[in-house]
């Protein structure tokens, strides 16, 4: 029973990371420098809620059993056998508390990302052009904050909009100082997978 529920709950969490890592690769690929390796993840988006379902089953089976081996061990009048602290209910809380944080990952993603400030180059007088991409990836609309914000960052560009419902960014910049390729390359170094509209 030990191992059967240990197993039960690593399998829980590995299902929670794998819910939240769509969501988390491409924060693990600015702090970790691992660039566009976060895109492979992307694939993970459509089967997050699924990931999410199996982890809360996993979890509601393992605190059953874990309860459940406690009430007979009372019925039986037996005296309760000395558990560590790997197989204890705290132990056992404290990592479903840690799958739930991971679950929740995009309501508080946004901590993590910078607030977009508008570029210097937007007050000047520069002649503008502008593109636009399709974004796969984005997989909450704090994902809007973290493009806009690393886009904001390339000297050259004056303003940045990204919509989660549109699944697209447009980006104004100065052409004497940066260029497409470059906010592209930016783009799928921080975690996406953008396609080209329009440009102008």
């Amino acid at each position: 029973m030990k191992n059967a529920i240990q197993k039960s709950w690593i399998s829980g969490i590995l299902a929670a990371i794998a819910a939240s890592l769509c969501c988390i690769a491409p924060l693990l690929a600015v702090f970790g420098g691992i660039s566009g390796a976060a895109t492979y993840f992307n694939w993970m988006e459509p089967f997050r809620p699924y990931m999410i379902g199996l982890t809360i089953l996993v979890f509601a089976i393992i605190w059953y059993q874990q309860l459940a081996t406690r009430q007979e061990q009372q019925v039986d009048c037996c005296e309760p056998e000395k558990r560590s602290f790997w197989q204890s209910k705290k132990f056992l809380l404290i990592v479903t508390l840690c799958s739930g944080m991971l679950i929740a990952f995009p309501y508080y993603s946004s901590l993590f990302y910078r607030t977009p400030q508008p570029s210097a180059a937007a007050i000047s007088q520069a002649r503008f052009s502008y593109v636009k991409w399709n974004i796969k990836g984005m997989s909450c609309a704090d994902c809007t904050k973290h493009i806009d914000g690393s886009l904001l960052e390339i000297n050259g560009v004056a303003t940045s909009r990204t919509s989660f419902e549109k699944s697209e960014t447009i980006v104004r910049y100065d052409p004497a100082k940066t260029n497409a390729d470059s906010i592209n390359h930016k783009i799928k170094e921080i975690g996406y997978q953008p396609t080209l509209i329009k440009k102008n």
